[in-house]
């Protein structure tokens, strides 16, 4: 099954619009130790972009769910997840406001050329995307709390069981550009790393 995501999520309208989206992001210099994180946590008030040229995945499952930002304000997401996931062309940047100097932009690059990104048991929890996607083995409609071919709900995660959810054998999805509030990830090989800080704007796309 093929489809192409465009534009954001309307938490009013999300059981009814929520499409499949997956793309991966990196956590800045960190290595996270192997198995899928045992909680969620507090996620920043800002948001992040990241582009993919390609990822391809397998044990795809998505779900809607709640962050919390640090002073308690919630905000709806999908919770995009992967049992295993290859990425080529990664691209994450945030730009942040500093008070009496301007902003500042943070861009990371990896899996470039021959190299790939190599992720296992990976969630992402984003708002936005866009992207060529194709699903092999596809369900939509499952109940969240009955995903068997991909990650299960997070532990810590504000997600109902009960609630509207879908899963996939394998996904590929090609030009990916989307907006995130976090990831966790159980391993995240970042083969050929690249990270600038510069003044100014300069994001992904």
């Amino acid at each position: 099954m093929e489809s192409v995501a465009r534009g954001g999520t309307r938490w009013k309208r999300f059981a009814v619009v929520m499409v499949p989206s997956v793309a991966a992001t990196a956590a800045i210099g960190v290595a996270l130790s192997q198995g899928a994180l045992a909680a969620s946590f507090n996620v920043s008030g800002q948001q992040f972009k990241v582009s993919v040229d390609r990822l391809d995945g397998t044990g795809f499952a998505q779900y809607g769910a709640l962050d919390t930002q640090h002073g308690g304000k919630n905000v709806p997401v999908a919770v995009s997840a992967f049992k295993s996931a290859k990425l080529k062309g990664l691209c994450q940047s945030v730009v942040i406001p500093v008070p009496l100097f301007g902003d500042v932009s943070l861009k990371l690059s990896a899996g470039n050329g021959s190299k790939q990104v190599e992720a296992k048991n990976l969630f992402i929890d984003l708002d936005q995307l866009d992207a060529d996607a194709t699903f092999r083995g596809i369900d939509i409609g499952v109940a969240a709390g009955d995903i068997n071919k991909g990650p299960s709900i997070k532990k810590g995660d504000k997600a109902d069981p009960g609630s509207f959810a879908q899963q996939a054998d394998s996904a590929t999805l090609v030009g990916v550009k989307q907006t995130a509030w976090a990831t966790s990830a159980g391993t995240f090989k970042l083969s050929g790393l690249s990270m600038k800080v510069s003044k100014g704007k300069n994001e992904c796309f």
